[in-house]
């Protein structure tokens, strides 16, 4: 009789590529921790929305949780929740002007697709 076993996924034991930030988006987020002495940096994390699955969540945050990946460059900190890291891990962060919006851009190698409005993305 032969035994299945299941296998285990630790988030804690992965090896993880990270996210990056490029010096536009890293620029954006030392001049929003400029304008709070409290705010420690940004929060990227992800939630179910939209009609392809998953949409990103970006948020100031004064006290980041013990259990955030911290992410830096030029000074600016992302927080990433372990439990986003699956949904996000090699992730390029951007900051774009288009027209006259200037928005967080998002170049997820993981994402095999987006809705057409490009507020949700699935895997």
């Amino acid at each position: 009789m032969q035994t299945e076993t299941v296998g285990s996924f630790s988030l804690d034991d992965n090896v993880w590529q990270g996210v990056s930030l490029t010096d536009s988006a890293a620029k954006q987020i030392n001049t929003l921790m400029a304008q709070d002495s409290d705010v420690k940096g940004l929060q990227l994390s992800v939630k179910q929305s939209g009609c392809a699955g998953f949409g990103y969540v970006l948020d100031l945050t004064k006290q980041p949780a013990s259990d955030d990946l911290v992410f830096e460059h030029d000074g600016a900190l992302l927080f990433v929740p372990l439990k986003a890291m699956p949904f996000i891990d090699g992730t390029e962060v951007d900051f774009v002007r288009e027209g006259l919006n200037q928005i967080f851009k998002f170049n997820n190698p993981k994402a095999q697709h987006a809705c057409g409005c490009g507020e949700s993305f699935g895997l």
